[in-house]
């Protein structure tokens, strides 16, 4: 299961820009998309020989947090340099729908209402002990104790029975989650009020697909998980390889795992490092790496790089801009919305959507490898993904009458509120590469030449660990900000928009929004026809309602040495969303 994470800023994800007075040569940009688009999404398959280094590169101006855990992690950076050696349960096939290839197997019973988990024999951790039943419960103790303040933790999960009653510490354990052979079986058995259609797919928020060493953490109190050495620098994995050094925030070396059920690893050793953003291209020019994404807006630089494979693919990824609404509740774990907050006008919100001109951006300095997307479902969804939604295109006109009608008239340079009372909006948004600042005053001035005093919160770029706390925990300096998802392998998007979701961190609830996301994975959404109508029109409320715009998503090119094979990015060959490094190796 590919679980969601946060994403890198706008300018490393591939969007660039300057205070734009044109579109530029959208022929080029078009011809440098269709190019791109007809990559392979793999290495060519060839035959391979045991050893060797591979040098990967994790681009990011920041250090990443080192949490493995998929608990407690939240950084895609994380998901990252933990890929070596994290595996979830479960394979897919490339629709994500889960099969029977993977560390174990999944068997749904509805009329039991009844989730069935068996671990493969042989499945074990670095350390040699076997994968067991109670390690998949202590991933869902991990996830729902609060000592761990697991931002993961969801209302969807308590259809799992005794959930709830964990969560809130009224039981010390999870009824529903039984082990019919013992804690040292390979069963699990989960008890749910009831099942729905997600749960055939990787990506699932109603149940968890991941297993802990608990005899290795049960030793470690919940709350100091996340900073425990077993964690940050010793974890154990039960994939192909095990961590031999971690280099904190900067690089973690991995050697193979030679219990590994899949078989013996091809490669020696595996360095993942961080690189700067602004130095990717000179990286993957010198094959100082031998695997390095590129970033897009480097792309014409890199394109005629020899030596290297490029292989592509468009992520399930968004960026979108959010607008604060409310505060998260710890004791309750709940969002409360406030009705009298800056941003709850939604003609404002609508306004400064409409405000952005993110087409322009895109054609003029992605080569069109960037892109604008209309709802807050991937169109890699099929028809989930509602393909007559416009979304909000940049109409100044447009958003000018909306201010307008709703009553901030100017006074002066700027707009103040309907109640005549001045209107200051502080914008978070992350630092990244060289492009990031021209990106953000790009759109503080179209924001300005509707009348909006938009300024950054803090007065600059907000490194990115230190931004998404200050937008976790509802910081009151910050009234809108932009933020990313690399989303899971399942459309449902109750994880990051429910009324209990922590990921909600523009804090709205409304109770038609509750009402769609119930309805989209009810029991009459075993119906594919009545789940989409019903995803359709949770998009169509979204965007109208506007408390999250979505932006944009890039295609996702990847520099690949040429002398390696195996190395691929469909679903089908990889794990928990990221390739497969067991089918990596050298070629003869």
């Amino acid at each position: 299961m590919k679980k969601t994470k946060l994403l890198a800023p706008l300018g490393i994800a591939g969007l660039c820009t300057v205070i734009l007075t044109g579109c530029g040569n959208n022929s080029k940009n078009n011809t440098d998309n269709k190019s791109v688009a007809k990559l392979p999404m793999s290495t060519p398959v060839k035959p391979v020989k045991q050893g060797g280094t591979v040098k990967v590169a994790l681009e990011t101006d920041t250090p990443f947090s080192g949490i493995f855990s998929q608990e407690l992690a939240t950084d895609d950076a994380d998901s990252q340099v933990a890929a070596p050696g994290l595996e979830s349960l479960f394979d897919t096939d490339n629709n994500y729908k889960i099969n029977d290839k993977g560390p174990a197997t999944l068997r749904l019973d509805q009329k039991a209402k009844t989730i069935n988990i068996t671990v493969k024999k042989g499945v074990k951790w670095s350390d040699g002990k076997q994968v067991v039943a109670k390690d998949i419960e202590y991933a869902y103790e991990i996830l729902a104790n609060k000592d761990t303040a697991c931002p993961r933790y969801g209302s969807q999960f308590e259809i799992i029975k005794g959930m709830k009653e964990y969560h809130e510490g009224k039981a010390k354990t999870i009824s529903g989650i039984t082990m019919p052979d013992g804690e040292n079986g390979r069963k699990v058995v989960i008890y749910c009020t009831a099942l729905n259609p997600s749960m055939y797919n990787s990506g699932c928020r109603y149940y968890w697909d991941v297993a802990e060493p608990y005899h290795y953490l049960k030793d470690v109190p919940f709350s100091k998980l996340k900073s425990s050495d077993k964690i940050r620098k010793n974890p154990l994995f039960f994939g192909a390889y095990q961590v031999e050094k971690v280099v904190r925030g900067q690089s973690v070396t991995w050697v193979p795992n030679k219990y590994y059920w899949r078989g013996k690893p091809k490669l020696d050793k595996i360095i993942i490092s961080v690189v700067a953003p602004n130095s990717t291209s000179q990286a993957i020019k010198s094959n100082k790496f031998d695997v390095a994404n590129v970033i897009n807006t480097q792309w014409k630089q890199v394109k005629d790089t020899k030596n290297v494979n490029f292989i592509s693919q468009i992520p399930l990824n968004y960026h979108y801009l959010a607008f604060k609404v409310g505060k998260w509740d710890k004791n309750k774990s709940q969002n409360v919305m406030d009705p009298h907050s800056k941003m709850s006008n939604k003609a404002l919100r609508q306004a400064i959507g409409y405000g952005m001109n993110i087409d322009a951006v895109n054609q003029r300095y992605t080569y069109g490898l960037t892109f604008r997307v209309p709802t807050l479902i991937p169109k890699q969804f099929g028809d989930y993904f509602d393909k007559n939604s416009k979304g909000y295109n940049y109409d100044l006109k447009k958003a000018n009458q909306l201010l307008d009608k709703a009553g901030y008239k100017k006074k002066g340079k700027w707009r103040v509120q309907p109640n005549g009372k001045k209107l200051e909006i502080n914008i978070a948004a992350m630092s990244g590469d060289s492009t990031q600042g021209p990106i953000i005053q790009n759109y503080i001035q179209q924001w300005q030449k509707l009348g909006l005093n938009v300024k950054l919160a803090t007065g600059r770029l907000i490194e990115h660990n230190s931004f998404y706390d200050k937008v976790q925990n509802d910081d009151p300096g910050i009234d809108m900000f932009i933020g990313g998802w690399s989303m899971p392998s399942e459309p449902s998007p109750q994880t990051y928009y429910g009324d209990h979701a922590a990921f909600n961190m523009s804090r709205f609830v409304t109770k038609k929004n509750n009402q769609l996301l119930d309805e989209l994975n009810s029991q009459k959404a075993f119906n594919h026809k009545y789940r989409v109508q019903k995803f359709h029109e949770w998009q169509e409320y979204m965007n109208n309602e506007a408390y999250v715009i979505p932006i944009d998503n890039s295609y996702q090119i990847t520099a690949v040495n040429n002398k390696l094979t195996g190395f691929s990015r469909r679903p089908s060959q990889n794990n928990n969303g990221q390739p497969l490094w067991y089918k990596v190796a050298y070629v003869k």
